[in-house]
């Protein structure tokens, strides 16, 4: 791997010389902006917005505008002369627990290489520190002209290096996340955690970029001169983009396809709304019953008159033996709550009698 800066770390008094290799790499399809007409490339030049000429790479220098609108111009020596003791050092400030820096104040990644034998010893002797404490060193440094903030922490056998932003430059999360209240009911958090543990644990050798593949894909048939493939990310994107769905219907689907349920077939459009709450002891609404169809004859006005009438007789006489069936149970119950009674006072009595003497 190319190096692009070289230098030493500072743990102490002990200095390991190292070489910054770039820990990742960019494999997003480049394209060049040419001419629609012929290909040809479009190039710009330098222009001094003054004078209209084309100013050479050597006359091209820094300059700050100021609030007045004013230009400071800064040479390179000007540039020099700025203290920077971290120019060609790491500097290791500290070392802190990993879970102490958040993620979102990570920039970008490299390794650090020994340089020379001579750094292999001590080299290893941080690498083991930092894997035997579970911690991670915080540290300074100057890449491409400025100083960064860096987290150096063990990657497999090698030591990484994070440069990171400074505390200043993190923004605040306010106004971010939906104001007010949101409910979120039991169901759903139940539902949600039994669809992350469903899910299971994810497997990084099969993530890939959809997208750049698809972009190759119609590179390749674009010079070949075939029909371009049909592009079956841009449909799945578009179906499941800017859709209002049920929410609690979302996640039993992704419980039910995580599950392994498949054949569940894919719902239509839906709108979030607020599901009543279920009253203790509330028996859920039944179906009403189908509708005729509408091919169906009315029936005439003499047969609903009976059928009403019937209807009638049937309810009087329902209701008639209903109250009669109320009747006799009230009677029976009260008969053998007068038995009880003289049953109890019966007893009651013979148990106050004087038993005869012999």
């Amino acid at each position: 791997m190319r190096s692009i800066w070289k230098g030493t770390v500072s743990f102490g008094l002990v200095s390991i010389p190292i070489k910054v290799v770039s820990a990742t790499e960019n494999h997003s399809v480049s394209f060049h902006q040419v001419h629609t007409d012929d290909g040809g490339r479009i190039r710009y030049r330098k222009v001094c917005e003054l004078d209209e000429q084309e100013v050479p790479r050597e006359e091209i220098g820094r300059g700050f505008e100021t609030e007045e609108g004013r230009t400071i111009l800064l040479t390179d020596d000007d540039m020099a002369a700025l203290p920077l003791p971290t120019a060609k050092t790491v500097e290791i400030l500290g070392f802190v627990p990993a879970e102490d820096i958040d993620p979102i104040q990570l920039d970008r990644s490299y390794f650090l290489a020994a340089d020379g034998q001579r750094a292999d010893k001590p080299y290893v002797l941080l690498r083991e520190a930092l894997k035997r404490s579970g911690k991670v060193a915080v540290a300074k440094l100057a890449l491409r002209a400025r100083e960064s903030l860096g987290m150096l922490r063990v990657y497999e056998d090698a030591l990484a290096l994070h440069t990171m932003l400074w505390p200043d430059e993190i923004r605040s999360a306010s106004g971010v996340a939906p104001e007010g209240e949101v409910a979120v009911r039991d169901q759903e958090l139940d539902l949600a955690d039994t669809l992350m543990e469903t899910l299971g644990e994810l497997d990084w050798s099969d993530l890939r970029d959809e997208y750049r593949e698809a972009l190759e894909e119609l590179v390749r048939a674009k010079a070949e001169g075939v029909e371009p493939p049909p592009d079956e990310l841009r449909r799945r994107t578009e179906a499941g983009g800017g859709k209002l769905v049920d929410l609690m219907a979302v996640l039993e689907r992704s419980v039910e396809e995580a599950r392994g349920g498949r054949d569940a077939g894919e719902g239509g459009e839906a709108t979030v709304h607020e599901l009543a709450e279920r009253r203790s002891g509330e028996r859920p609404a039944t179906k009403a019953a189908p509708k005729k169809a509408a091919s169906q004859k009315p029936a005439s006005k003499k047969a609903a008159t009976k059928k009403s009438a019937t209807k009638k007789s049937a309810g009087k006489q329902s209701a008639g033996q209903g109250k009669g069936k109320s009747t006799k149970q009230s009677a029976s119950t009260s008969t053998d709550k007068a038995a009880s009674k003289s049953t109890k006072k019966t007893a009651a009595k013979k148990a106050a009698r004087p038993r005869k003497t012999a």
